[in-house]
């Protein structure tokens, strides 16, 4: 699969052997998704790990034949998510969790392995593994991409629902020897819902970015010399593009000379919801949509541009999302546009030092930011980020600290 969300963990695998660790991969099998990335697969087989398939029952693996699917429209997707989210708990992997399970509960049988990792979403899998230990005794890790109990996607349609979900996490968090979060908010949250998780069983290891993508790309030229904002990701629930096109229009109003250098470019799946408005804004000559590419074209296309934007809006739990993207570009060392709400991203944000911090949706104030920008860029003066903050983004390192909370659970 590709996107953002699978990155973590193939990089966690990548470097693992370099710090005394062999891993074995448990996942899944063939699945329709939005998008596929044959780069990254070709990542993993270079590495040389074991992987073992599973094939679920899930919605994803049964439409498996149709390969990558279409995204739909925002509405659909979210009216899905939500039905989905009545009937499934966790979550609708539920039938893959159980199946790898089983599949696990088979591998230790047979051979002795010293620590079992798991990260979530999607969050059957803590819920399932929690039993584990009834089974086997080996020290449970799990590493938590995003929250849980209420997140910025949860939706609970009755007060039993919640507490559902709320049993099941305390029982996965009763089993873990280990509990890694990506980002502090999200580890204060879960000190503070389960009193029995101490400071030191809570560890933060950060999205983050591998320096061998960036040194192992071919550089491309700009098409012209027009300062380049280049946007990588998807857009969906509170993530959207709106504020930014709208903050654009209104500087193209105002200041047709500053907009008419100025381009925009969009990296991945921007979806027929967001064209719509673009051609409503007529912004298509500003603009250049690359659709989805693969992790190495992605890489290429960030280090083309001059200035990158990032956009988390303000939902549910806004101050615990932790989102690869931004660490990601930390690894190009370009200046950000970051329009996010208070939180983890904007503070790792401001740390960066050459970020340019906006509200999600303060349209005037974007506008007067790419303005901002804009000048600095035509006089040579954009900022410079902290190189100190940047290297400790670096997967390498972020697996050592893995590798040695790994070693802290070792049954001896």
């Amino acid at each position: 699969m590709g996107l953002s969300g699978v990155q973590r963990t193939l990089k966690f695998v990548k470097y693992l052997k370099n710090y005394d660790w062999e891993p074995t991969v448990i996942t899944t099998g063939e699945v329709a998704y939005f998008a596929h990335d044959e780069y990254l697969q070709k990542e993993l087989d270079e590495i040389g790990v074991r992987v073992i398939r599973v094939a679920g029952s899930d919605p994803n693996s049964l439409l498996s034949k149709k390969g990558t699917m279409k995204i739909p429209s925002e509405f659909v997707r979210k009216t899905f998510n939500r039905i989905s989210q009545i009937f499934f708990i966790p979550d609708n992997k539920l039938s893959w969790s159980k199946k790898a399970f089983a599949k696990a509960v088979e591998i230790l049988s047979e051979e002795h392995f010293d620590c079992l990792f798991i990260s979530g979403p999607p969050f059957s899998q803590f819920d399932v593994f929690s039993e584990i230990k009834k089974k086997h005794n080996i020290p449970l890790i799990l590493d938590y991409r995003d929250l849980w109990v209420d997140n910025q996607f949860s939706f609970y349609p009755t007060p039993f629902h919640k507490s559902l979900h709320k049993r099941k996490e305390y029982k996965a968090l009763k089993a873990a020897d280990k509990v890694i979060v990506t980002n502090r908010r999200i580890k204060e949250k879960l000190i503070n819902d389960y009193k029995f998780l101490s400071f030191d069983e809570v560890y933060i290891i950060p999205h983050g970015y591998d320096p061998q993508d960036f040194t192992q790309v071919e550089q491309l030229q700009k098409p012209n010399d027009k300062m380049l904002i280049t946007y990588a990701g998807l857009f969906y629930e509170y993530i959207t593009p709106k504020y930014f096109l709208q903050a654009f229009k209104k500087l193209l109003i105002e200041n047709p000379s500053i907009a008419e250098n100025i381009r925009l470019s969009f990296v991945g799946l921007l979806g027929k919801e967001n064209q719509k408005l673009i051609k409503e804004l007529k912004l298509e000559p500003y603009i250049t949509e690359y659709g989805y590419v693969d992790h190495r074209e992605n890489i290429q296309k960030l280090m083309m541009c001059d200035v990158l934007w990032i956009m988390v809006g303000n939902g549910k739990s806004a101050e615990t999302i932790s989102s690869g993207k931004l660490y990601e570009y930390f690894g190009t060392r370009k200046p950000i546009i970051a329009c996010l709400p208070d939180g983890a991203l904007k503070m790792a944000a401001a740390e960066y030092k050459a970020s340019f911090i906006t509200e999600p949706d303060n349209i005037d104030q974007i506008k007067n930011t790419i303005m901002q920008v804009f000048k600095l860029y035509k006089s040579g003066n954009l900022p410079v980020p902290d190189e100190q903050y940047i290297e400790g983004f670096r997967r390498d390192l972020l697996t050592e600290q893995l590798a040695k909370q790994m070693n802290k659970v070792l049954k001896v």
